[in-house]
């Protein structure tokens, strides 16, 4: 699975990268992005603009907007409920530089961090939703009729980071991995009618994985420290 990311980059080479640009306060670097968050995704919506969605992905036709999905798995999205609508019309671009996955240790859980070795910033291949409270009606209105009340806020937009089989670096480490996508491909995963064949491992080739610091394992630690490679696992 892919349940923690990193994008460390400064804003005009991130816009640059990808030909989007921020349309609000802007971006800083990110060492710990965590389930939960509102993070920059490049949505078939608007691809020339990043957008912050929560990560963890609820279905529009959710009872609630708890129990985000953070991932879904290549080889079903196109066939599970939870993920078929997004896959079929709202696909995005999830932008990161290197992700995190946990190895079993005699010490312990001991995080890495995976990545390209010239620290590129890539693509991971996203879902995305929009989920929308029900209205319920509380009261009358001047002519008799019910008003309607949204009982828990506005529309929620969310994403999940589709995985696949990991290629031969990550196997060492996860069973899984997150799709990265060729830059030349991006476009069509965003708006291409079939792009399952998009869905497969990275080649591990010019990547890299190493061992960094157990302080990724809080979420709210997010600092330059945590991407730094530990001198022995």
């Amino acid at each position: 699975m892919c349940g923690r990311y990193t994008l460390v980059v400064e804003q005009d080479d991130l816009e640059a990268r990808f030909d989007a640009r921020f349309r609000d306060s802007g971006f800083t670097a990110r060492y710990n992005m965590a389930p939960g968050q509102e993070l920059p995704v490049i949505t078939n919506e608007e691809p020339e603009t990043f957008q912050r969605l929560e990560w963890g992905l609820v279905p529009s036709w959710a009872d609630d907007d708890s129990g985000g999905l953070i991932n879904a798995r290549a080889e079903s999205v196109d066939e599970k409920p939870s993920f078929q609508a997004a896959y079929e019309r709202r696909r995005c671009l999830v932008p990161a530089d290197g992700f995190y996955e946990w190895v079993e240790t005699d010490e312990g859980k001991r995080p890495y961090r995976i990545g390209f070795a010239d620290d590129r910033v890539f693509a991971m291949a996203g879902l995305w939703e929009r989920w929308e409270p029900e209205t319920t009606q509380t009261g009358l209105d001047a002519f008799g009729g019910g008003v309607d009340d949204e009982t828990e806020g506005g529309p929620l937009e969310t994403f999940t980071i589709v995985t696949t089989e990991p290629n031969d670096l990550v196997a060492d480490l996860h069973h899984r991995m997150a799709v990265i996508l060729d830059p030349a491909a991006e476009q069509r995963w965003l708006s291409g009618e079939d792009p399952q064949a998009l869905l497969e491992p990275y080649p591990a080739d010019g990547m890299r994985a190493y061992p960094v610091s157990t302080a990724v394992n809080d979420a709210s630690t997010d600092e330059p420290s945590l991407v730094e490679p530990l001198e022995s696992a």
